[in-house]
């Protein structure tokens, strides 16, 4: 189990550099020529399968264990979808300047904090297929944010050496969330309320990957009017639909 998780962080921090390494090196200033509409939309299926079916279940279930009969996991969930949705808000209006240093901020924050929080589902995970599935969906789209911000960084005004102090560091945003979601999970002096609490934020905010991450560019709004798109997104639900079987 560890190996695995070890292996993902690896692959996922991996997968980030060389995204970033693009725009970087080539100073492209335009996302155009590089989608994954498909591997988008199946990781926005997963998500949101991991989000519903496996995590906020478990969550509300350990809060009931510890003696909670209020529904704190699906309130976390909800804050921590509304509080990605807000922070995007703001960077979205702060688009007047795309060069300002501001969006770049706002953007790496926003990228960086969902990218943690995502990271603790993994290290959370003990179900191999479960563990794959969110293996798969993480890759695809720490390779698309690190691109979009790699992107930012060089539009704005940033030095070369600051833009890719910032990038390392949400690079190493899932990492750390892994370590944290591991660590945790094998502690036994940490709170019981702690572990269900990580596990509610990381529902929450796998259920905004999988709705509204990138307001009118999100994938359930942009591409699935194309029902081959739209069907790789059921199709990604429906795997972690068939992971619950057995789990």
């Amino acid at each position: 189990m560890l190996t695995i998780k070890i292996i993902a962080v690896v692959l996922i921090l991996l997968s980030t550099l060389i995204a970033g390494y693009i725009p970087f090196r080539q100073r492209i200033h335009a996302p155009d020529n590089v989608e994954f509409p498909r591997g988008e939309a199946l990781a926005c299926g997963v998500f949101l399968g991991v989000g519903l079916i496996h995590m906020l279940g478990d969550a509300a279930n350990q809060f009931q264990a510890i003696g909670s009969r209020y529904p704190w996991a699906f309130m976390l969930a909800g804050s921590a979808f509304l509080l990605l949705l807000l922070m995007e808000h703001i960077g979205r209006d702060c688009h007047v300047d795309k060069r300002s240093n501001v969006v770049v901020y706002l953007t790496m924050t926003i990228l960086s904090l969902h990218s943690f929080l995502a990271g603790t589902a993994l290290g959370f995970s003990d179900i191999y297929s479960v563990m794959l599935l969110i293996i798969l969906a993480l890759l695809v789209h720490k390779w698309a944010a690190g691109f979009a911000l790699a992107i930012k960084i060089n539009q704005s005004r940033l030095s070369t050496r600051w833009g890719l102090g910032l990038f390392l560091t949400f690079a190493l945003m899932t990492p750390m969330g892994v370590l944290v979601g591991a660590s945790i999970s094998s502690s036994m002096a940490v709170s019981p309320w702690v572990e269900p609490t990580f596990i509610s934020l990381a529902a929450g905010t796998f259920l905004y990957l999988g709705t509204l991450h990138g307001l009118g560019q999100a994938v359930l709004v942009e591409k699935c009017c194309n029902l081959k798109n739209f069907g790789f997104v059921v199709l990604g639900f429906m795997l972690m639909a068939l992971v619950a079987v057995w789990t």
